[in-house]
This record gives structure tokens, sequence and C-alpha cells, in this order.
């Protein structure tokens, strides 16, 4: 548990990192005089579209890499295992077929959007090269977490990747690129430039071979990889047009979509924070989840389960109360444009889904690993029939802060299926009397900061009233010992710093 912990926390750095940058980069889309919020929402829209072709072309594999990747680590020699190659060879030939769909539908998104979002329409075409980065990227992802290379991967997608962003929107600002034209053509190579990277990586350390021989495992297993991939794909997709497709109704049918999509993207993008040690623990406990299972250690599941929880939980609470304390009088403070104010009742329900989401623990990846997988399927397609015409509906009745209580109601009925399935199937369940003492400390802490400072503004009074939450809320969760994981860490911290010289 050390080493999955000692990962977990430095992905989770890492992903903090990158969402230092993503600020940066947020603060410059948004910033009065620099972009305006139809170019920002069109970046947003490349990556919702990404998304979307990274999960149809996909075609199940990156499940098939999690399942399987013990049973083919322990039977064949490593210039043997040919795992590597069926996934990318099937990924690619997924993504071909996208992209003749893409063509051939062309026409009907040219329909749905050229009225609100025209911008979309002009660079069309870019939108794919964009999703053959995200998808290469994903299936190079999954298989470096099986080798436990989480923090290079981490590292790629949270911080590389924004940081070619930010050296984009600066050679805007310094006048070398004159045009967003250029920009945008820039920006869809980016994820192509970080799959590069990380494939270059694997094949200098010799850690992927590709051999077209299909080897004795794939042949054993082939009947259920193949029954593993469809089913975890049809689940993957629908949770997928489930997660972005409150970005694109906005886009496709509120007037001025792509402008009011910028602004929904800022609340998105704040909300986001909130997940970054969920992004951490993630990609550490897969390969060690996978693991468990086939060696049936269900305690160890167990442990996972409710330490992912409570961790994610006291970050998630803290993270979204920051926000929330400070949302508007940030807007004034870094002197945004006035429209992104819109977007502060937008975090805030957001921002709720994603501490459901967070407090559920990795509830997804305990049930995509274990012999139970055909059950995300079935919860996705719960998922995409309650998301996709509450999304509508409410996008049509209240605007854009519509989506994000469609969200709310979706995600927390699809996160309360799968709690009630893992219980009732393995008697595992995440929850414990530190779940309430987390949200009991997160709003006494909240409401005092609120009461003390809520009607001062400024930088100053924004650093004021964070570090007064922060010692607040931080010095009741080491108090409680809320996690057992806060407290080694913390003790860590303190010997390092030469305040306690004893050993923990």
């Amino acid at each position: 548990m050390s080493q999955l912990r000692r990962q977990s926390i430095i992905s989770s750095g890492i992903v903090y990192m990158g969402f230092a940058i993503g600020l940066l980069n947020t603060y410059l889309f948004t910033m009065k005089g620099g972009f305006t919020p139809q170019q920002y929402g069109l970046t947003n829209i490349f990556i919702a579209l990404a998304t979307i072709i990274q999960s149809f072309g996909n075609l199940g594999m990156s499940a098939y890499i999690y399942k399987f990747y013990p049973y083919y680590k322990d039977n064949l020699e490593n210039k043997k295992n040919d795992l590597f190659t069926w996934a990318l060879l099937l990924s690619l030939i997924g993504f071909c077929i996208v992209l003749i769909g893409g063509i051939f539908f062309k026409d009907l998104v040219i329909r749905k959007f050229s009225a609100n979002s025209s911008l979309l329409i002009t660079y069309y075409h870019w939108v794919f090269p964009f999703g053959l980065g995200f998808s290469l990227y994903t299936i190079f992802e999954a298989y470096a977490w099986q080798l436990k290379k989480s923090v290079l991967t981490n590292y790629l997608k949270e911080v590389q990747f924004r940081l070619f962003t930010t050296i984009l929107i600066v050679l805007v600002f310094t006048g070398l690129l004159t045009k967003f034209d250029l920009f945008i053509k820039i920006y869809s190579f980016l994820y192509l430039a970080i799959a590069a990277i990380l494939i270059i990586n694997l094949i200098v350390k010799k850690q992927v071979h590709f051999t077209f021989t299909k080897s004795r495992v794939t042949k054993k297993f082939f009947s259920k990889i193949l029954t593993l991939s469809s089913f975890v794909y049809g689940g993957s997709l629908v949770y997928t047009l489930a997660a972005v497709f409150d970005t694109i109704v906005i886009a496709s049918v509120l007037t001025d979509g792509l402008a009011l999509a910028g602004v929904y993207s800022l609340a998105q993008n704040m909300a986001s924070l909130i997940q970054a040690p969920q992004r951490g623990i993630v990609s550490s406990s897969v390969a060690t989840l996978s693991r468990a299972w086939k060696d049936k250690q269900l305690e160890k599941i167990n442990t996972i389960y409710h330490r992912s929880s409570i961790n994610m939980l006291v970050f998630a609470v803290a993270v979204f109360s920051l926000i929330w304390l400070n949302f508007t009088d940030g807007v004034f403070t870094f002197k945004l444009q006035n429209q992104y104010l819109d977007a502060r009742w937008v975090f805030f329900f957001i921002g709720l889904m994603k501490i459901i989401d967070m407090g559920s623990g990795v509830n997804a990846q305990i049930i995509g690993t274990s012999t139970f997988w055909r059950f995300e399927f079935f919860t996705g397609i719960i998922l995409i029939v309650i998301t996709l015409p509450l999304n509508y509906y409410l996008t049509k009745k209240m605007g854009i802060i519509g989506p994000a209580i469609a969200n709310l109601i979706s995600f927390t009925i699809y996160n309360a299926i799968r709690y009630f399935f893992l219980l009732k199937k393995f008697k595992l369940q995440p929850f414990t009397k530190e779940t309430i003492y987390t949200i009991l400390l997160g709003v006494a802490s909240f409401y005092i900061t609120h009461f003390l400072f809520n009607n001062q503004q400024g930088f100053s009074w924004l650093v004021v009233r964070s570090l007064c939450f922060i010692g607040l809320y931080g010095s009741g969760t080491l108090l409680l010992k809320l996690s057992p994981d806060i407290m080694p860490v913390w003790q860590t911290l303190l010997k390092k710093i030469g305040i306690k010289k004893e050993r923990f």
C-alpha cells in the first residue's frame, strides 16, 4: 500500500502542477483583451469531440489492456507479448472508421452547428488529428499504467500538453502567431506530440514490442477478450457521450452557443481541479486492482476502495469550498471578461457532482477489472438514457445552468447504482464515519470563512480567505485523523523540514 500511496501522491502532485498551468491557460484565454469566448469555447469543443472520437475508435482496447495484461505478463516473454500490437492495430482501424463517418456526416454537423457555432464548422476537419492523437495516447497510457509508469503518463497528459498550449498562447500574445487560424491548427497536433513522446520512451527502454504472431494467451482468451471489449466498448462509449454531451448541446441549441460553451468550459475547468487526485489515484490503482482480482485478494481491493474514497473526498471538499468562496472575487480581481461571471452557479452544480463522484472511490475501476465488467455496460446505458434527454430539456429551459443540474442528477444516480452493486455482490462499500466528519468539517469551515470575509474584495482578501479556510479545514483533518494516508504524509513532511526528527 505504501508504494501505491507514493505513486498516487506523486501523480496527484503532477496533476496539480498541470492544473496550475491549466489555470494560467484559462486565465490567458478568458482575460480581457485576450481570446474571445467563441475561440476559447472552440478549444474545449475540440476536447469534447476528441473524447468522442477516442471512445468510438478505441473499440474497448484500453479495457483489454487493463484486464488481460497480468495474464500476458505471467505467461509470455516480452518479445512474444502481442497484447500491445493488437490493441494499437484495432484502435487505428477504429479511428479510420470514425474518420470515414466524420466525413460522411459532415453535412449533418453543419446543419446542427452552423447557426450557433459557425467557428466549429470552419475548423471541423482539424478535430480529427486532435482526436487521433488523443486516441493513440489513451492506448499508450493504458499500457504504460501496467508498467507502473503512471507518473510519466500523468506528466505528459497533465503538464506537457498544457505547457505546449501555454507556449502557443504566449506566441499569440507576442505577435509571433498573428492569427487564431494558425493557433488552432497547431493546437490540433498537440496530443499527437505527447503520444509520440510516450511511445518513443517505451520503445527506447524496450518496454514495448511489436509482433503480429498470435500468442497462446490471445488464442486461449480470444472469446473472453472479444466479449469484454464489446461490452466495455459499449459502456465506455455511452459514458463518454454522457460526459461531454453538455458542452456539445450548448454549442448546438443555444444562441451564440460557442461563446456560452466557453463560459460553461470555464466552470468545467475550475471544477476539474476537484478531480485532480482522482486521476493520480486511478492511474496508480488500476494495475494493483487488476492483479488483486487475479489473485483473489478481496481484502486488498476493499482497502483500496476505502482509502481512495476518503482521500479523494477530503481533497474534493477542500478544493470545491476554496473555489466557491473565491469565484466572484476572482473574476473581478483577475479582470476576466464579465461574461464569465455566469459560470459561478454552473460551477456549483458541477462541483457537487465531482464531490459525489470522488467520494464514491474507484468503483468504476473495481468493477472494470473484475469478472463483472459487463455491469459497466449496463450502468452506462442507464446513464445515457437519463443524461441525454435531461441535458437537452434543461438546456432549452434553463440555459447553461441546465446541463450542470442534469449531470448532477444523472451521475448521482449512476454512482448510487454502482455503490449498491458492489455492496450486494462483494459486500464492498467505501464509506465510514470519517466520510460524515469530512463533509461536516468542510461545511463548518466554509461558513466560518464566508461570514468572516464575504464582503472583502481584492487579491489580498483572496489570499486571506483561502488561508483561513485551509487553516480550519486542514487542522480539522489532522485532528480528526480523517485518512490513514494523510497522517503519514504529514509526518514525513514535518520530518523533512526538521520539525520532527523522530521516526514514524
